[in-house]
């Protein structure tokens, strides 16, 4: 099964949903639920996570959370692990709790997070067990309305300030913008996502593209291809037969095993465009698909010992990557 990629950077803002396994409950008691609070206050002092909203559900929980040092993992593999552990114990059970890894959604903070807030705070309303939000009591939103109610580690100034310097109009404001929906169950922000990881306009979208355009991007990733500009594959051959001072003609046909502008094209085209290795053999005088795999592990294993080669090949990637 596919994962979905981790994008991880100083400053980044994320919604994380996390599921009990087999949809079973992660809290059978407040007490439950007030453990799982004290985890998170606990790396909120720890890590500087900075939360801006939560709900905990029966069998999930939705969390607004910004990373200033950029180690959402290390955050959420403390958070997650430590309550399993507790969860585990105290209801004298074993295994997983946690319905594989959570759901980390990159968010672009100008332009979604006051939405994003709306929606999480909305989540008993839709799920049917309230019909205000301000009547559930195991989410942020009693604290955005009730000073007395707040958390001493939730951001809520910093949504607050958004609907105004004095704090009873900004409260005021932020209720009427959290209940204005109707029906409430159609606000979902998480419909625009883009390749399932990232919330945000298209200028956001492009520069966290850009931010993985070096990174290595596992193949276990899910919608792994949303991630990569991948190169026109006759672009490359072209660039390699003139890097290399050979015809396109001896870069396309078969045979020539000790021709190594051949393998680097098929090397460059097998990294950096989209197509199947059944389809880069066709365009190689239709070599066998297993060919172009280890045609590429060679290559690779060659340029770690050979300088000149490596600095062809940079050479022909520099046509394209700046």
């Amino acid at each position: 099964m596919g994962r979905m990629i981790r994008i991880e950077y100083p400053g980044a803002l994320y919604h994380i949903t996390s599921r009990g396994n087999e949809r079973k409950n992660i809290f059978m008691d407040n007490s439950d639920r007030l453990k799982f609070l004290k985890y998170l206050e606990d790396y909120h002092e720890r890590y500087g996570i900075l939360i801006y909203c939560y709900v905990l559900m029966d069998n999930h929980y939705h969390l607004v959370l910004e990373t200033p040092q950029g180690n959402l993992q290390k955050v959420m593999h403390g958070i997650n692990g430590g309550y399993t552990i507790y969860f585990n114990r105290r209801h004298k059970r074993a295994g997983h709790l946690f319905q594989g890894r959570y759901k980390g959604i990159l968010v672009d903070k100008e332009n979604y997070l006051l939405e994003l807030s709306r929606y999480v705070h909305l989540n008993p309303v839709r799920a049917r067990i309230v019909k205000h939000p301000e009547e559930y009591e195991w989410s942020s939103f009693t604290g955005y309305l009730d000073q007395r109610k707040r958390l001493k580690w939730i951001q809520y100034s910093s949504i607050l300030s958004i609907f105004g310097q004095d704090e009873t109009t900004a409260t005021q404001n932020y209720y009427e913008f959290v209940k204005k929906e109707t029906p409430w169950s159609e606000c979902n922000p998480l419909e625009n996502l883009y390749g399932k990881a990232i919330l945000g306009d298209k200028v956001f979208v492009n520069q966290i593209k850009t931010l993985l355009q070096d990174l290595p991007i596992s193949g276990e990733i899910t919608e792994r291809n949303s991630f990569i500009e991948y190169i026109n594959p006759d672009d490359l051959i072209n660039a390699v037969a003139q890097e290399f001072r050979v015809s396109e003609g001896e870069l396309r046909k078969k045979g020539g095993k000790n021709n190594t502008a051949r393998k680097v094209a098929i090397y460059l085209v097998h990294k950096y465009t989209s197509l199947k290795n059944e389809e880069i053999g066709s365009i190689f005088g239709n070599v066998h698909y297993s060919t172009i795999s280890k045609t590429s592990i060679s290559i690779d294993e060659e340029m770690a010992h050979n300088e000149e080669l490596a600095r062809l090949v940079k050479g022909v990637i520099s046509n394209f990557k700046t």
